[in-house]
């Protein structure tokens, strides 16, 4: 007997498109980097962040998605994503002009096909208690995930 399991999440919803598509196209450059990925994390904070991504060598990245100079300009809660991670990055889409973004976070550039690192990000290690914390609530969310995919009828909290 073979089971079938559905493998794709349930979509979140307060995403628009080009954020989705960059979402998709920062993952994949991020992937082809030795990162695994997750995305909307809940931090410690209360915030949730676009993206988090676990390095290889236990370095963590976070990448918040920019779709429009408006979404850039009402968003002031950026900073803090940097007590959660060793780089930050925004992330954004052709039709936003990058002068918009700081010069003390990376940026990437990215379409629903890929994306292209355009400014590296200053590293700010993290503590090791915090990077613990990160650890856990990445592995934690990302198990619970999976297990969500394998049983749709639990009830989830993506």
């Amino acid at each position: 007997m073979s089971n079938v399991y559905p493998l794709v999440p349930p979509v979140d919803g307060r995403q628009s498109d080009h954020a989705l598509a960059i979402q998709r196209g920062v993952g994949r450059l991020l992937r082809m980097q030795g990162f695994a990925i997750l995305t909307e994390l809940p931090l410690a904070t209360g915030r949730r962040a676009d993206i988090v991504a676990l390095g290889g060598s236990g370095e963590i990245w976070i990448v918040e998605i920019k779709s429009s100079i408006q979404d850039f300009r009402v968003d002031q809660k950026w900073p803090d994503y940097r007590f959660s991670c060793d780089r930050l990055f925004f992330a954004t889409h052709s039709g936003v002009p990058l002068d918009i973004f700081s010069d003390d976070t990376g940026l990437i550039l990215a379409d629903g096909y890929g994306a292209e690192l355009m400014r590296e990000a200053p590293e700010h290690k993290l503590a090791g208690a915090t990077r613990r914390a990160m650890f856990l609530r990445f592995a934690q969310t990302a198990a619970l995930r999976l297990h969500g995919l394998m049983d749709p009828s639990l009830p989830q909290d993506w």
